[in-house]
């Protein structure tokens, strides 16, 4: 069965934009593909395990081609199970709202504790980085409540978008569409900007329904 995996960075529940964005997408996913599996994985549960000084030291033992033991290969195995709850998903939805210009802080530990050697990528003394998660396709939500592309440096830089779409293409996962909503919550009415990022939700909706699904590699 396919299965789409919603992957939500916001802790504020029903106060959250980029939440309000992400049901939209999922509404409009479900009208046109009602037959997927839809998951939802809330970063901020306590599910997703830490990846300190004994994770750091398990991936440099697999870099070198050695095993870890003891505390590293438990953090190991942790980083694994993460992994693994990730990769069982064909299509993502990520709900992401700007932190200090960047991504938050629970989203970049995701990032880290699945982004390993022989799951996310392999890597090539003459090549370089692969991505092993072709054939995966995501949509990513995006709100900031100050920043906007058309706002000058006095209200931010982003961050948040190239930051995830470049580690998604790294990854080898292609995405397939985007929404964002980026009022200047200080002094705009964000009624109008808001009804325009639900348009762009439903639409990236469609986009991801539509799709031809590939095997991963």
């Amino acid at each position: 069965m396919t299965t789409l995996l919603h992957l939500s960075a916001s802790p504020r529940g029903e106060a959250s934009e980029s939440l309000a964005l992400a049901d939209t997408v999922l509404d409009a996913f479900r009208a046109e593909r009602p037959e997927v599996e839809i998951q939802t994985w809330d970063l901020w549960d306590g599910t997703l395990p830490s990846f300190g000084p004994d994770g750091a030291g398990a991936k440099m033992r697999i870099f070198a081609g050695e095993t870890p033991v003891g505390p590293q290969e438990t953090a190991w195995h942790r980083s694994r199970l993460a992994f693994e709850r990730f990769a069982a998903a064909d299509l993502y939805l990520f709900s992401v709202p700007m932190w200090n210009h960047g991504i938050p802080y629970i989203l970049k530990q995701f990032i880290d504790v699945v982004s390993q050697p022989g799951t996310v990528f392999s890597f090539d003394g003459e090549q370089g980085y692969t991505g092993l998660l072709d054939g995966k396709r995501a949509v990513v939500v995006y709100t900031s409540a100050v920043y906007g592309p058309e706002r000058g440096s006095g209200f931010g830089t982003d961050f948040q978008q190239p930051y995830l779409e470049d580690w998604l293409r790294w990854a080898g996962i292609e995405t397939v569409a985007s929404a964002a909503f980026r009022p200047n919550l200080a002094t705009a009415d964000a009624a109008a900007g808001r009804a325009r990022a639900h348009a762009d939700a439903r639409r990236a909706a469609s986009a991801l329904a539509r799709i031809e699904l590939r095997s991963a590699s």
